[in-house]
């Protein structure tokens, strides 16, 4: 009788299977092109992540290549054949473009090292593709199919790694890591977008040479970083970061959340309730990943290290750690190179995610809803969906008490924005209005009574032109 094929090999045999799919799926374009590289004398594979999301069954419509030929050599042949053709990453050995629906790099083998000091790599090229495989990150990226024959390239053991879903080195991990240090953040980023276990001796490795990843430039640590964040499982490659010791060089706002706890268990796991929030938000997201929604999320809490307090009573207070929290936010972005309308609306949130507590059992005036939404501005929507992941007590009739005081203050600021256009809150005068008003001309006076007609604004509401032009002039006879 045949035997039954061992689970390992049922898993390989499906893998294989989903890849013989997906490279049907792209054949027509990448035989095509492949077709011009031989015909010109030279070898060209599909390479890297594409041959292990194709494995994995998840092939897009980016494909990365590799040749034995030189980036000169690379332009001259896609040229003619491609819908458009880049060269920013040719001093990397890289030459970009786009087919149809494809987008594609192609990369003359390679093989490149960092120096002690440099936060550039030093690129040199190679002769064969299996140089150029032992150099690369993971076994799992160290795979090709030569084209146009499709002949299966893996002297890593890369698809038995995929099978068991396990990240492990071509080589020694020490020696991948000093060639690129950027590879122990990826290492941690494909373990949270691929649900991939990291192998021991990658992750002694990792711990050893953390501080490797201060010679990588900040847009580089802030690229990858941004990736995990992104991913399916932010959790399992935080950690990862935090454990090795990464996060210390990068985030270290992040470990520094997990804080003693108090002999009586006074307050949560702040860093293990920022890894709730963050999970929560991403099940409030509507339109796909959200990272400025992430970022704020995972970094809300930063300022409960800096301003915890045990007070007489016993109780762990943590006063005004929203507003701390919102400059050591600002300062780490701004150090990873954030852009900064990110930097603005990170911190922004971070700073407001505690205002909904004061709204307690409904009692905010129509005026503090109102300065809720107006300080709010366009990240109302993210702070709504913030404000409700924050809330992670096992406490069913606390948790249900919170929600249903949100969906009233939700409620409120609807009928509100149906009434009064609150969206777009301005005084009831324009500058221009002030002017001829007051029979003044532009300076900081128009200013100071704009402020102030949007101070009556927000305080009770819009008023009706000849009302807002008495109060205007009552404000103004008090100026004198």
């Amino acid at each position: 009788m045949p035997q039954t094929p061992s689970p390992a090999a049922q898993e390989l045999s499906e893998v294989q299977r989903r890849a013989v799919s997906e490279l049907l799926r792209v054949s027509s374009v990448a035989d095509d092109l492949a077709r011009r590289f031989q015909q010109a004398g030279h070898r060209l594979a599909l390479v890297g992540g594409s041959v292990r999301d194709a494995l994995l069954g998840r092939l897009g419509n980016d494909l990365d290549f590799t040749t034995d030929a030189r980036p000169e050599e690379v332009l001259a042949l896609v040229r003619p054949w491609a819908d458009a053709v880049w060269d920013v990453g040719i001093a990397f050995g890289t030459v970009g473009c786009k087919k149809g629906s494809y987008q594609i790099e192609i990369t003359t083998y390679r093989s490149e090292a960092y120096d002690r000091t440099s936060r550039k790599p030093e690129v040199s090229y190679g002769e064969s593709i299996e140089e150029d495989l032992s150099r690369r990150d993971f076994t799992v990226n160290a795979m090709a199919v030569e084209l146009p024959e499709k002949s299966f390239v893996d002297p890593h053991g890369g698809l038995e790694d995929l099978a068991r879903r396990e990240l492990r080195t071509p080589g020694a991990p020490e020696d991948s890591f000093s060639d690129d240090p950027l590879r122990m953040m990826r290492a941690a980023r494909f373990a949270a977008q691929l649900d991939f276990t990291v192998a021991d001796e990658v992750v002694e490795a990792m711990t050893a040479m953390a501080d490797r990843i201060d010679i990588v430039s900040a847009e580089r640590v802030r690229d990858e970083f941004n990736k995990l964040v992104l991913s399916a499982s932010p959790r399992k490659g935080l950690r990862l970061l935090v454990a090795t010791g990464l996060a210390e060089r990068v985030v270290p706002e992040v470990p520094a959340m997990r804080l003693e706890r108090d002999e009586h268990h006074r307050h949560k796991d702040v860093y293990e309730h920022s890894l709730t929030v963050l999970e929560q938000a991403m099940d409030l997201e509507e339109d796909g990943p959200d990272l400025t929604l992430r970022l704020a999320a995972l970094l809300h809490d930063i300022g409960k290290p800096r301003t915890r307090r045990f007070e007489k009573d016993g109780r762990v207070s943590f006063h005004h750690h929203e507003v701390v929290g919102a400059k050591m936010t600002r300062k780490r972005l701004a150090a990873l190179k954030y852009p900064s309308e990110t930097v603005k609306d990170v911190s922004r949130l971070v700073e407001l995610h505690l205002r909904f507590h004061g709204y307690g059992a409904g009692e905010w005036t129509d005026s503090a809803v109102r300065r809720y939404v107006r300080d709010a501005g366009p990240l109302l929507g993210r702070l709504h969906k913030l404000t409700r992941s924050d809330c992670t007590t096992r406490n069913k009739r606390k948790a249900n008490a919170l929600a249903r005081a949100y969906d009233s203050l939700e409620e409120r600021i609807a009928r509100l924005q149906e009434q009064e256009e609150l969206d777009a809150i301005r005084p009831d005068l324009d500058g221009n209005q002030i002017m001829e008003v007051l029979g003044v001309r532009p300076g900081p006076v128009v200013g100071q009574a704009y402020r102030h007609l949007l101070e009556l604004r927000l305080e009770h509401g819009p008023l009706e032109r000849d009302a807002a032009i008495a109060a205007l002039k009552e404000w103004w006879s008090a100026q004198d």
